[in-house]
């Protein structure tokens, strides 16, 4: 799953968060959270959410580093750190509408990824985001303050 970063001729994509990931690309990607948390991730790695967010079980991240930045919602700027990320997205799947019907069954029809264009009508900030099934696809570069 890494390969492609061990290579000598490795460039990292840089990709806009208008535009659709490319499957199997690595990308900078950010995953807002508390001081906390933030330790114990890069201690041990992330683990899956439950079912009841947006897109269903998975790692909830952004290209959209200001996105980040603002979880998690409600608590003290002194407490959040966003983490930055590469993401091994895999096979990705577009979900750019409420009641989509893969919302929440994406990875049961064989993606790793699912990505939530910017402006669709799914977030209220209008912001993209993506929800990674795997958290083993997901590396913690660094830990930032917003």
């Amino acid at each position: 799953m890494w390969a492609e970063e061990d290579s000598p001729f490795f460039i990292e994509a840089c990709l806009q968060s208008y535009t659709e990931p490319v499957e199997g690309k690595l990308y900078t990607m950010y995953h807002g959270t508390t001081k906390e948390a933030a330790e114990s991730i890069k201690r041990c790695g992330f683990r899956q959410s439950d079912e009841r967010g947006m897109l269903g079980r998975g790692v909830y991240v952004s290209r959209d580093f200001n996105k980040a930045s603002r979880y998690p919602l409600n608590h003290p700027e002194r407490e959040k750190r966003v983490l930055k990320l590469r993401v091994n997205v895999g096979r990705v799947k577009k979900i750019d509408s409420k009641g989509h019907p893969m919302q929440r069954t994406w990875h049961h029809h064989g993606y790793d990824s699912a990505w939530v264009p910017p402006n669709c009508g799914m977030v209220a900030s209008g912001l993209e985001e993506d929800c990674i099934w795997d958290p083993d696809r997901i590396k913690v570069m660094e830990v930032m303050k917003p």
